[in-house]
């Protein structure tokens, strides 16, 4: 089972908010920190450039290459 994973549009100083399941898990600056979140969530061996493509991650507003507002 893959938990739903949303990355939002990114603030004024470029953090995206990335929420995990029913969880916000705090400000992704990177595609490094969106990983490191999935991590510490119990998804493992979760990869940055895994994360820009994968079909379970939602990103709202911009795709994954977007990190300034």
């Amino acid at each position: 089972m893959t938990v739903e994973v949303v990355v939002y549009p990114p603030a004024e100083d470029g953090g995206r908010r990335v929420r995990v399941g029913a969880h916000f898990v705090g400000m992704a600056y990177s595609l490094l920190d969106v990983a490191e979140f999935l991590e510490r969530a119990g998804m493992e061996g979760v990869e940055p450039e895994n994360v820009a493509v994968a079909d379970w991650v939602e990103w709202r507003g911009s795709g994954p290459e977007m990190w300034e507002h």
